[in-house]
Formats: C-alpha cells, structure tokens, sequence
C-alpha cells in the first residue's frame, strides 16, 4: 500500500522529460505505463486533496510543552521533563501512536542527563515487536523493553523505582494515552498556546490549534485516548502488552 505523498502531474511529467533526454522512443512501454497513470489520475479529479505527508505542531497545553509530528498514517507525540530535587536534567519522552491509536514505541531522548556522556543519546524504553507489519487495531503484542530504566525517569516521576518493574513500563505507555487525553481536553475547551514561529525567526512548526483540522492526526488521537494497556512479563528483555479501553 502506497502511504506517501501522492503521484500529481508534475511527477508524471518529471519521469517522461527524463526518458526523452535519455533517449527512450515515445513509443516505449515506459511512455505507455505514464500515459495509464496519467488517464487514471484524470478520472480522480473530483478527489478530494491530500494533506501534506508531514506536519510538525507544538504548543503549551495541559500545563506542558508538548510536539506532536504527524507523517503520512501515524503521529509521535513529545512532551519534556526535568528537575528531582537538588538534581537537574532534561529529558524528552516520545510516544508514537499507529492509525489505530496503539503504540508503537516509547522513546526517550537525554537533554541533559544525569551522566553528561549521555547527551543527545536515544533509548527506546518499549518498543512493539514488528509493529510494521501487525494488523493496526491489534489487542496484543510482545514487545521489546530496556533491561534497565534510565535514571532519569525520577524526573517524571520521583518514586517510579518503588514500583514493580511491570507496572513502570504499562505507566510508561499509558502516560502518552492520558497525555494524549489531556490535549483533547485542552483542544476542546481553547486552553491551548502557541504560536506559528517566534517574532524574526521563520518555523515551520504549527500551533497545536491546528490539530483541530488534521484529518490524519485528529482521528488518530481520538483513537488513542480511551485505551490502556496492561503489561505480562516474559523475561527481561520482552513483555506482553495487552489493550483494554477505559470505561
């Protein structure tokens, strides 16, 4: 299935100006294959336009900065978090949510770690085994984990390492739900900031109010709201996680 950006004219006519400079007859089966595509494309005119394959939103919402990137048949959102006590740090935690609004992956990204080598760094915290190739609206999966959390994660949660290691990682995927929850809120009742670009600077970051006319990433996240998962341990490298929708 073809999930980027659609074929227009203008591709069409790219790929037959290059076969001419390259010398291939006008009666080739490549000049036929165009002519099909161009026939069929023309049949679709009354189609109604794709958005854009990628869009970058962020804003404040919920009380936090959040960034949400939507591309093509998914969307990564990415809130960040820092400062336990007398330590500081930065870390940002993205969550990717497939059409059907079931994760992905979680990620977590160092700003600025407790172990200054760290910066920059990426972990995946929880990662869906093949979530390429499972059916969207799947109810369980196995799923790769990080053997060993971050120490960061006190920066979301102060007491997280008091808990049982499978309760950690099922919050960890149901913080991006309620996340996402908190956002629709925020949508609904206009408590949303933010702006297209800073004065002087140019950006292609949209306001998260933009959100509200996203036929891709608006159904999306209203599909990701009302689940939550459960999380069964194999061994320490791989859990199953089980969705349930919250009553």
């Amino acid at each position: 299935m073809h999930l980027g950006p659609p074929v227009r004219d203008g591709e069409i006519r790219t790929v037959q100006q290059f076969l001419q400079q390259n010398g291939f007859s006008p009666s080739s089966d490549y000049f036929g294959r165009l002519g099909q595509i161009q026939t069929r494309l023309g049949t679709r005119s009354g189609a109604p336009s794709f958005l854009p394959g990628k869009r970058n939103y962020g804003g404040e919402a919920a009380g936090c900065w959040m960034q949400l990137q939507c591309a093509y048949d998914h969307v990564i959102l990415s809130t960040c978090y820092g400062k336990f006590n007398s330590k500081s740090g930065r870390v940002k935690i993205s969550h990717r949510f497939n059409e059907e609004g079931r994760i992905d992956f979680v990620e977590l990204k160092f700003l600025r770690s407790l172990h200054e080598c760290l910066n920059g760094e990426i972990r995946k915290l929880v990662t869906i085994r093949g979530f390429q190739d499972l059916t969207k609206g799947w109810h369980e999966a196995e799923a790769f984990v990080l053997p060993v959390l971050p120490r960061e994660l006190i920066f979301l949660y102060e007491d997280i390492f008091r808990c049982p290691r499978t309760e950690v990682l099922a919050w960890l995927i149901n913080i991006g739900h309620r996340i996402v929850g908190d956002l629709l809120n925020a949508l609904k009742t206009g408590s949303v900031n933010g702006h297209d670009s800073q004065p002087g600077q140019v950006s292609d970051q949209l306001c998260l109010t933009a959100l509200r006319t996203d036929g891709v990433a608006l159904p999306i996240l209203e599909r990701a709201s009302p689940l939550e998962s459960g999380v069964e341990p194999l061994d320490p490298k791989t859990v199953v996680v089980r969705y349930v929708r919250r009553i």
